[in-house]
């Protein structure tokens, strides 16, 4: 924790991003719950809830591709900005919702508000090198990712609340504010270069060209094993991952008969897994060599499976609960080891490329599980599905292992960071001058 708050007090780019972060990702969990609580109430089927998913899923997909070439084109950082503002306004639009409801509407709605999220969030990950220094970028990363798992088991439970106690007007003009307050702080980010434009050959730049660009991204992806692995392997945790978000809800009130009460304590035990974890993998990078990261990797993944199945065939609550604790323990510590290494692997100028595509694999990957999971709830015990999700998270660990032990995963070259501007970055730095 030494680590973080330094980095917090010392690192003023840093700072101003991981704020925007934390009331951002807030404002998001009150969309999202009242979103999906909104749809109920408006046409009382579940149908479309999955309509809204489903929308999201098209969006996110359609967009990821758009946003990397845009980020490794033009500065990241009005990227940013022009993304929160987009949703600061989309966000806003749902109010009219309450007083014209349309099924339409509710669906386009939820489909612009992700298709600006990846301009935003891969964005962030892009631009982590550059106001960061080598030896504050891992501790960046594992603030960020333990952020974005605090604030989803917090900002559920509290827009759940807010919601009820204070109607969907609030929890949509909170959605909004918080967008604007992101826009604000990613404002505030400087640069001794004056922008955050990537690092490219002038001359690529000169010639835009989106199929160039987006050609060039998968190219670098399918030419660095270590990097197509990384996006695999979290599209392999998804496949069983994304089914967690329905599972916990059909566990707590039919495995269980726990009502909401039990569903808090899933995503709480759930969220505190992930947060432990993602300590773990801050403590440990430092001290891996990149062989042992790669089996350290393997037995994650192998237990964060493996505990999935437990807790999917636990015969109470609290056992369920520790087993899909110490599942997350694994998955947080993986998240933070995987992601540090594409940071300090991928090239400046393909990170928006890159991280748009990881990410994107991963969410359209986690949302079509979710999907699936609530078609099978139809017909298959919940015990069956969760069994079933655990073993397809599970078989992450076989596929990376064996893509190691047959020397598949070599290490590619460590990019060259550009270190923090020293005029306006830290707080000490400031203060000598």
């Amino acid at each position: 924790m030494g680590n973080f708050s330094t980095l917090l007090r010392t690192n003023r780019n840093y700072r101003n991003l991981w704020l925007g972060q934390v009331v951002s990702e807030v404002g998001d969990h009150f969309n999202t719950v009242a979103v999906l609580s909104l749809s109920l109430t408006m046409t009382g089927s579940g149908g479309v809830v999955g309509g809204v998913i489903i929308s999201r899923v098209l969006t996110l997909g359609a967009a990821g591709a758009v946003a990397g070439v845009v980020l490794d084109r033009f500065d990241r950082r009005w990227v940013m900005i022009w993304s929160d503002l987009f949703r600061a306004v989309v966000a806003l639009s749902y109010i009219a919702l309450l007083y014209w409801p349309s099924v339409t509407m509710l669906y386009v709605l939820s489909g612009a508000l992700f298709l600006a999220s990846p301009f935003f969030t891969s964005g962030r990950s892009a631009i982590l090198p550059r106001i960061t220094s080598r030896e504050e970028l891992h501790t960046a990363n594992a603030l960020t990712q333990t952020t974005a798992w605090l604030t989803l088991a917090i900002g559920a439970a509290v827009g759940g609340f807010s919601t009820m106690r204070f109607g969907y007007e609030w929890a949509f003009v909170v959605n909004s504010v918080s967008f604007l307050v992101s826009a604000a702080a990613v404002f505030a980010l400087r640069s001794g270069s004056g922008d955050f434009k990537p690092n490219r050959d002038p001359a690529a730049l000169a010639r835009p060209s989106f199929g160039r660009d987006l050609a060039e991204g998968i190219r670098y992806i399918r030419a660095t094993p270590l990097v197509a692995g990384i996006a695999f392997a979290y599209v392999g945790w998804a496949s069983g991952g994304g089914a967690a978000q329905m599972l916990f809800t059909l566990f707590a009130e039919r495995v269980f008969h726990a009502g909401a009460g039990g569903l808090g304590i899933l995503w709480g035990m759930a969220g505190a897994g992930l947060v432990f974890g993602g300590m773990i993998g801050h403590r440990l990078y430092p001290r891996l060599r990149f062989s042992h990261y790669k089996h350290v990797v393997t037995f994650a993944y192998f237990l964060h499976g493996a505990f999935y199945v437990l807790f999917a065939l636990m015969p109470t609550l609290g056992l369920s609960s520790l087993f899909i604790l110490l599942s997350r323990v694994a998955m947080g510590t993986n998240n933070v080891l995987n992601r540090t290494m594409l940071l300090t692997h991928v090239p400046d100028g393909l990170r928006g490329r890159v991280f748009t595509a990881v990410e994107t694999l991963m969410s359209v990957t986690m949302m079509l599980s979710l999907a699936a999971a609530g078609a099978a709830s139809a017909y298959w015990d919940d015990r069956i599905i969760g069994a079933a999700a655990g073993v397809l998270s599970t078989s992450t660990a076989l596929f990376w292992g064996l893509a190691n032990a047959m020397g598949k995963l070599p290490e590619p070259p460590v990019e060259a960071l550009n270190p923090p501007d020293p005029a306006e970055d830290t707080e000490e730095t400031r203060a000598a001058g």
